[in-house]
Order: structure tokens, then C-alpha cells, then sequence
């Protein structure tokens, strides 16, 4: 990490681009500005009821106490991208505007807290009626690598947007992506802002799910992902959070044929994490894993994880992002307290095989356990209320989902989701009950 992962990106993908440089000239030349141009729609409607079944009360707007949060609101995604200017450099432009609706609250029933953010909240603790965001990159191709910069959605396993909510998070900076091997992917990029899904700012601060809101001015990351064939493949990803972490990681997934019906599968993850610079999220040095064996027959497919993380501190990560490639981590739970192990069984069911295409079903089960605050940080502790550190944690959640997708006629590619969620646990976590239906609706207009 002495040199910036961007630098070493570029130094990669300069010395890539030449040996496909030509071949790369002569594809640009049949395309155009316009005539690769692509603007999707996506409307996204998303309910979302949670229950403390602890009995915490919350004080609401209206000032009341409640153990129960509600919301109900609509989204409107447009992207358009656009194809890149003919020549050994092209040029193109990615432009995103959003709109999120809010359809139902009920008094009394959101505030501060309240669905995990899905509407902005006002100043008197009420949901705004909407909010909107709108972002735009400018991006260059030469031979086979792009350059993105302005905002832009990183998809790695140390910096990933986050699509969970009304309308996806972003990501101020540029980016960087290589192909100039075959099955080798390579990513880099330096990022100095990040907009959360219910913010319409574009310029918000960086900020991790369990320490908050950080001063730090930039994150960076490099690393790639290579195939070595259709069976198994290789991640290896570096990232710094200026003045907050060094996080790195490696991955490998794998799956085995055994015959037309039956495979077998899994896969290995990997994080190693250590304080940088001023130390702004303390004195810590953690490393986290996760590993997975399966079955998949036919329609069927079953799948059993272990995870532990071996440091001091929680495992943390960019608040509310996908950059956690950890299989215990799930709906609500991460299962990545300090000295944490936990186990999960999880089954999936294709219905397609039984007549019904489009239909599928998710059942999963984990439990973690050992979880120890005895030698955490400052910022990441956790007392009783007797001021001790929390030792001999545990916890369990249960997912369940249903999805439908329209795979034919006038609804293709609309998609009907309900997930439901229980959690249980000791004094560190809250028991939750929790459900989300989520309606999308995807359209190709270009």
C-alpha cells in the first residue's frame, strides 16, 4: 500500500492496452456516440415494516413511544448511457436521475431510526413527502480499459454501491476497469465522496455501519477477478479508507459437475483489515473469513457456511454498501462481532423445474455465538449496563423469500419479492422481526 491501488491500475492496464489496442480501434469504429446508447427505467415500489420485539421504544415525531417503524414508498430510476465517440480514444457520457415518493408513513409509525432510512427525514423527525438525486459521469475508452469520473458505482468486494433501498447509493470519484486478458478482470479507482440511498446529495461524507460518519477524504482500491475456467475462479482486491483502514481481500469460488442434474459447489472468503494513518477508527488489526459447501440438484440447492472473525473488533464497512462478500452476512445480521462464529444452512428452490418458470423460493437459518468485546477499541466497544465489556454473545436469523419474475407478455421482466426476517439475540443486537415486499419493474426504452 505504498503506492495509491489507482496508480498501480493504471500502471496495469497501460501495460495491457497495447497488444489489443488495434483490435480494439477497429470494434470502436462501427460504433458511435448515439448508436451505442442504452436508457432504462426502473420503477421500484419497496414496503418495509420492522418490529422490536425487545419492546425498544423509540420517541416519534408526534410524541409518542413505539416499538414499530413503517413505511411504504416509490422509486423512478432512469440511466442513460450513452456509446463512445469513434477512434483509438472514444469518449461517452453516463447520466442517472432518481425519484423517490413517499406513499405512506402513518403518524406515528417512522421517525429517526424508523425502516432504516428509506425517505429522508425532516427536521421535525418526519419522512419527507420525496426526495430526489441526479449524478453524471464523463468516461473514455482506449483499447480495452474505461475511465469513469464523476459519479460512478463501483462494484468490488471492498468498495461496492449499495442497491438495497429506494434508490442506490453512489460514489464521487473515478474509476477504472481493464479486460485486456481473457477472463481477467482488473478494477481500480479513488473516490472522494458518497451519497447514501435516502440522501440527494452526491457530495456526503464517508461513513461505516458500525463507527459512523468518518473524516477521512478518500477511499481507493485496486485489485481483479480471473476466471481460470467456467469451473473456478480467483478474486484478489486492496483498499484504503484514508486515515481509517487498509482493507484486503481474496476470494475463490468453485463448482464441480458431476453429472447433467448434480454439482457440487462453494467458495472461500477472506478480509484482512488494519488501522492507517491517523487512526481515526482506532488501534485494530482484524481478519475475517467465510467458507461454503453445497449441493445442487436439479431444481434444488442446498448450501452450508461457516464464518469467524478472528480479531478484537467488529469487521466494518462502507455504511450501507454491498462491500462485505462474506457468506453469513444477510439481511439484517453480519454475524462479524470480535471472535464471532457462526454457521448457516441455506436452501433455494427453482420452480421452473415443476411447471411454474419465474418462481422461486429462499429459506436460511444462522447462528452465531462467542462473540467478545473484552479487548475491543474504544470506538468499536460494547458495555453492559454495568459498564462491562460484553462477552459470550449470541445470536440466530431466519430468512424467508418468495420471487416471482414475468418471464412473457405485456409484465416481462416485472418481478414480485417478499422477503421476511427474525432475528434473536443477547444484549449486543436487538430482536427484530422484519418484512419488505419489493415490486420492480424494469423497461428498455433504448
Amino acid at each position: 500500500m505504498n503506492k495509491s491501488p489507482l496508480a498501480l491500475a493504471i500502471t496495469c492496464a497501460l501495460a495491457l492496452a497495447p497488444s489489443a489496442m488495434i483490435q480494439a480501434a477497429e470494434t470502436q469504429a462501427s460504433e458511435g456516440f448515439l448508436e451505442g446508447s442504452s436508457l432504462k427505467i426502473l420503477n421500484r415500489n419497496f414496503y418495509f415494516n420492522r418490529d422490536y420485539r425487545n419492546g425498544e421504544a423509540r420517541v416519534l415525531p408526534n410524541g409518542e413511544r413505539s416499538s414499530y417503524t413503517e413505511a411504504w414508498a416509490h422509486s423512478i430510476l432512469a440511466n442513460y448511457e450513452s456509446g463512445f465517440t469513434q477512434g483509438t480514444v472514444g469518449f461517452g457520457l453516463d447520466v442517472h436521475a432518481g425519484l423517490g415518493i413517499k406513499l405512506d408513513t402513518g403518524d406515528g409509525r417512522y421517525g429517526p431510526g424508523g425502516s432504516v432510512n428509506l425517505m429522508p427525514v425532516d427536521s421535525d423527525g418526519q419522512a419527507e413527502d420525496s426526495y430526489s438525486k441526479v449524478g453524471a459521469a464523463v468516461k473514455a475508452r482506449f483499447a480495452d480499459t474505461v475511465v469513469k469520473a464523476g459519479d460512478v458505482f463501483p462494484t468490488t468486494p471492498v468498495v461496492h454501491y449499495g442497491d438495497s433501498r429506494l434508490l442506490p447509493q453512489s460514489f464521487k470519484g473515478f474509476t477504472l476497469v481493464n479486460n485486456s486478458v481473457d477472463g481477467l478482470t482488473l478494477q481500480g479507482g479513488r473516490l472522494h465522496a458518497m451519497s447514501q440511498p435516502q440522501e440527494s446529495t452526491t457530495r456526503g461524507d464517508f461513513a461505516t455501519f458500525y463507527a459512523g460518519q468518518v473524516d477521512s477524504p478518500w477511499v481507493s482500491y485496486f485489485g481483479g477477478d480471473y476466471a481460470l475456467n467456467d469451473n473456478i475462479g480467483f478474486s484478489l482486491y486492496s483498499s484504503r479508507l484514508k486515515d481509517a483502514w487498509d482493507q484486503h481481500y481474496a476470494g475463490m469460488s468453485w463448482t464441480y459437475p458431476l453429472s447433467e442434474e448434480l454439482s457440487l459447489f462453494g467458495g472461500l472468503n477472506y478480509y484482512n483489515a488494519r488501522d492507517e494513518g491517523k487512526q481515526l477508527l482506532g488501534d485494530f488489526n482484524n481478519n475475517i473469513y467465510s467458507g461454503s459447501v453445497g449441493v445442487k440438484y436439479g431444481a434444488h440447492r442446498l448450501a452450508l457456511s461457516h464464518q469467524r472473525n478472528n480479531g478484537d473488533d467488529d469487521f466494518d464497512y462502507l455504511r450501507q454498501s454491498d462491500s462485505i462478500f462474506l457468506d453469513n452476512s444477510i439481511q439484517y445480521s453480519d454475524f462479524n462481532s470480535p471472535k464471532e462464529r457462526s454457521w448457516m444452512l441455506r436452501y433455494d428452490l427453482d420452480m421452473a423445474d415443476f411447471g411454474v418458470p419465474g418462481l422461486s423460493f429462499m429459506a436460511r437459518y444462522a447462528l452465531g455465538r462467542d462473540a467478545d468485546y473484552s479487548n475491543a477499541n474504544s470506538v468499536y466497544m460494547r458495555r453492559d449496563d454495568a459498564g462491562n465489556p460484553l462477552t459470550d454473545q449470541k445470536r440466530w436469523e431466519r430468512n424467508l423469500e418468495v420471487k416471482y419474475v414475468f418471464l412473457e407478455g405485456s409484465l416481462k421482466d416485472l418481478s414480485v419479492r417478499v422477503r421476511q426476517m427474525n432475528t434473536r439475540a443477547t444484549a449486543y443486537e436487538s430482536d427484530l422481526d422484519e418484512v419488505r415486499v419489493i415490486v420492480e419493474y424494469p423497461l428498455q426504452v433504448l
